[in-house]
């Protein structure tokens, strides 16, 4: 892990931090699992200002390419909840990609348990979009 844990935005984190809290009613045993690996993770990662995020860590809105060790490369983007949209390939941070990937970096590997099975992925691009801090993040 480049950054040697997870690296949060302050209002990202605690928006996260909220909808994980209330998450708990989602079904699929698969989601769950990654959230609570998200959750374990939150409580050792850096949580910096705004001014102090470095611009290849994976946070809402990014966009991340990334490659499995299956062969696969995709470009995603991790959003909140309410904007997921798979046509876009803009995934939740609530599904088990999305939670595999947020708050690590470019050059980063991330092994995940994901509903085919344990995947390993390499984050090979990551790009900042819009980013949250500047909107009123309610859950």
């Amino acid at each position: 892990m480049k950054y040697g844990s997870l690296i949060l935005e302050k209002k990202e984190y605690v928006y996260l931090k909220r909808i994980l809290n209330i998450s708990g009613y989602v079904g699929d045993f698969n989601t769950q699992k990654s959230l609570q690996e998200l959750t374990e993770q939150l409580k050792t990662a850096h949580i910096l200002d705004e001014d102090e995020m470095p611009e290849d860590v994976v946070r809402f809105n990014s966009k991340v390419t990334v490659v499995s060790d299956k062969g696969w490369e995709k470009t995603l983007q991790v959003v909140i909840p309410m904007d997921k949209d798979m046509k876009q390939n803009k995934i939740s941070i609530l599904t088990p990609m999305g939670s595999a990937l947020f708050g690590y970096a470019k050059d980063d590997a991330v092994l995940w348990e994901f509903p085919a099975g344990k995947q390993q992925l390499k984050i090979v691009d990551v790009s900042q979009e819009e980013t949250l801090s500047g909107v009123d993040l309610v859950v």
